[in-house]
């Protein structure tokens, strides 16, 4: 990994994982101004090749499809210098993760359960990824695991607010560069 200049710009880009409603794009976008670099969305790029919201993609193709979408979006980056907002569902193809930790670094923004459930009010509206019978307790407990696996850093953000939160994403991206 390029280590981080002076002014703090990250060369490499900063990949931003976790559940639905942990703050992936609204960190991001922080994020990226703070830093210099460019700000790519997921699910706004899979929104645009597809013509259609996310919900509309799960709900008309079906969840395999959208998975497969979610995929090719994030195997199509290529990206220099950017921040990287990530679905919540990315962590189901190890091949887009193995292609995104090639990218840069992986960041994991944790929440825990209770705020994941007082933030995430219309999981079908948002695009969310929840299989027949699955509940969102399934769905957290599920993907924590997978988060944990390809983060290179992650962030607590218990009792964070989003300028803390970013304030540690950056932080910790810069420690993680100076150690690798």
């Amino acid at each position: 990994m390029n280590s981080i200049s002076s002014d703090n710009i990250c060369k490499d880009n900063i990949i931003l994982i976790g559940m639905p409603t942990s703050g992936k794009s609204c960190a991001g976008v922080i994020l990226a101004k703070i830093m210099g670099l460019d700000f790519v969305d997921t699910d706004l790029l899979i929104q645009r090749v597809a013509g259609r919201k996310l919900h509309e993609i799960i709900s008309a193709e079906g969840l395999d499809v959208f998975l497969k979408r979610e995929e090719e979006a994030c195997l199509s980056l290529h990206e220099k210098g950017s921040v990287i907002a990530t679905g919540g569902s990315v962590v189901y193809s190890g091949k887009a993760m193995t292609h995104l930790k090639s990218q840069g670094i992986v960041v994991y923004l944790e929440i825990d359960f209770d705020t994941l459930t007082k933030r995430l009010h219309n999981v079908k509206q948002r695009g969310v990824v929840l299989r027949e019978g699955q509940t969102i307790r399934d769905l957290y407990e599920e993907r924590a695991v997978l988060y944990t696996k390809y983060a290179d850093i992650t962030v607590s953000e218990a009792d964070l607010d989003m300028e803390e939160t970013v304030d540690s994403i950056r932080k910790g991206v810069v420690i993680y560069q100076s150690r690798n």
